[in-house]
């Protein structure tokens, strides 16, 4: 597949109630805040694992979408399906797979698993473990995503009415109740920014059938990332600013300027409606095509 021509950037607005977007294992795992502003903030480390799990639900086992960083994957192990595929032995004298000094099967090694696996071809990797398959920059990167206002985290007391053991239960004679703490956020209106990089794109072959898939990743990821915890999350914005170059057209932050997202004049936000999202299209370059994917 032919890499992308166009360099791309993005701002992606999401939605939580009533759940913990992001929750902070440092803090008790409380919803991240922003400690000067007291805005959420939701980690790019936890977008990317949502997009990768919607790319595992959505592909299967279908040949070039593997997911390199998974839960329980052994990277070494990872690293060896493409010295194995290569038929690329190890030098006998070194306890480890060192890079081939032939440049070439080095190249190919690194290649060999941008093909193969989906998150290395657009976010890299950093694969130099005992068995080296070298490091990849990748194209696709994500800031941290930060709630329009702030949010108020609150603590929810909950209650277990079962037991571990009948130690438990005979030495709570009869009240076999388990108190417990839940942490969330009434409502916040998240806002993250990407970038997308065509120069990066030729070194990892990241296509546009590539980029059509990331784009329905990151409008369906939530759907498939229900829990408890997390209440209800929905993708609600996604803005596509497309380049006619792959070196592009204009500086990213002047197009992410001609978003703004609009709180409610008055009382605090409950719903995405109590915004308004406007775009100043005369201020977009002429060599910028924007898009609305949602």
């Amino acid at each position: 597949m032919t890499a992308i021509a166009h360099r791309h950037e993005f701002v992606f607005l999401f939605d939580v109630t009533n759940g913990n977007p992001n929750g902070d294992p440092d803090a008790g795992n409380l919803p991240r805040l922003d400690p000067e502003t007291n805005c959420g903030l939701v980690t790019d480390v936890s977008l990317k694992r949502k997009v990768r799990n919607f790319v595992s639900l959505d592909k299967g086992d279908a040949p070039g979408y593997a997911i390199y960083m998974q839960e329980k994957a052994i990277l070494n192990n990872q690293h060896e399906q493409a010295w194995k595929a290569l038929d690329i032995p190890p030098d006998a004298k070194e306890q480890y797979k060192k890079l081939p000094k032939d440049e070439a099967k080095a190249r190919a090694l690194t290649a060999w698993m941008c093909r193969n696996f989906f998150d290395i071809r657009a976010f890299g990797a950093v694969m130099t473990t005992s068995v080296n398959a070298g490091q990849v920059r990748g194209p696709v990167q994500m800031t941290f995503a930060s709630s329009i206002e702030p949010v108020v985290p609150l603590e929810i007391s909950i209650t277990r009415m079962a037991v571990t053991t009948q130690r438990e239960a005979d030495e709570q004679s009869g009240d076999n109740r388990t108190m417990g703490r839940k942490h969330i956020i009434p409502y916040g209106l998240y806002r993250a920014h990407g970038f997308v990089s065509a120069k990066l794109a030729e070194r990892t072959g990241f296509s546009a059938e590539d980029l059509d898939l990331f784009w329905r990743a990151l409008m369906n990821m939530f759907e498939h990332d229900r829990s408890a915890a997390r209440g209800e999350m929905a993708a609600r914005k996604l803005i596509v600013f497309e380049h006619e170059s792959a070196m592009g057209n204009a500086p990213a932050h002047v197009l992410f300027d001609t978003v703004q997202v609009v709180p409610p004049a008055e009382g605090p936000a409950r719903h995405y409606s109590d915004y308004r999202v406007n775009i100043d299209r005369v201020a977009i370059p002429s060599s910028v095509t924007v898009r609305e994917l949602l």
